[in-house]
């Protein structure tokens, strides 16, 4: 595996999230489903081992994984891979020990492996922003009316130009972050994903406009979807 990334791309790390059981897969591992040919994690690893600005990447996992995905990046020529470990309990604990493993770096991504859509486009759009204002939250525009329920009663129907749907990558400065996760790790306090954790923290989350087609893969019925997708049948 790499160590090190080239002169010039140290200041980009990603840790890629792929440690979730994939419940809802009715039993496939949704990280191993193939897409045209090749598994959803190469095809994500892939998207961001050939974006010039990535200097290194981490891959967090489920325990007893890390072998596979190391022999994996061998075979597609992975030569950014710098370290594969096992997740946490959570996602936020599975970030906490990807961002540990990566080391400091001046912006980290972090993606879930289960959106191999992810385009050059959308990932380097999102490392401009964040180099210019320190925080990038790929993102799409909400397409249905959303509900606030509460014991089945409609609470509220919040305007839905206000309204949009958290992707990633998400890109944050490296030392921010991490600060971030240690501080809630500390409180024990729980976030569904680093922008909401990074918003309680009080600093400034600014999204940019992702794509309907970085989809992510949950369900079987998202992989039909993802195949077509990429086979251009859609």
């Amino acid at each position: 595996m790499h160590s090190s990334g080239g002169e010039g791309l140290q200041d980009v790390g990603v840790v890629i999230v792929a440690a979730g059981s994939g419940s809802r897969m009715l039993g496939t591992d949704k990280v191993w489903a193939d897409l045209a040919g090749e598994p959803i994690i190469a095809r994500t690893l892939l998207a961001f081992e050939r974006c010039a600005e990535v200097g290194r990447i981490v891959v967090v996992c489920a325990d007893g994984q890390e072998g596979r995905i190391v022999e994996l990046g061998a075979a597609i020529g992975l030569a950014k891979l710098q370290e594969v470990c096992p997740g946490g309990e959570t996602r936020q604990e599975s970030v906490r020990f990807g961002l540990l493993r990566l080391g400091e770096c001046e912006l980290v991504a972090v993606h879930d492996c289960a959106r191999p859509l992810v385009s050059q486009t959308i990932i380097q759009r999102g490392l401009a922003l964040a180099r210019e204002r320190g925080s990038a939250l790929c993102s799409v525009r909400a397409k249905n009316t959303i509900k606030v329920v509460e014991g089945g009663r409609v609470l509220a129907t919040p305007q839905r130009e206000s309204l949009w749907e958290a992707q990633t990558p998400q890109v944050f400065r490296y030392t921010e972050l991490l600060s971030a996760h240690v501080a809630a790790a500390q409180s024990g306090a729980a976030f569904t994903d680093d922008a909401a954790l990074m918003e309680a923290t009080g600093r400034d989350v600014w999204v940019y406009e992702g794509s309907y087609r970085n989809l992510k893969v949950t369900t079987p019925e998202d992989l039909l979807v993802a195949r077509a997708l990429w086979e251009g049948e859609v």
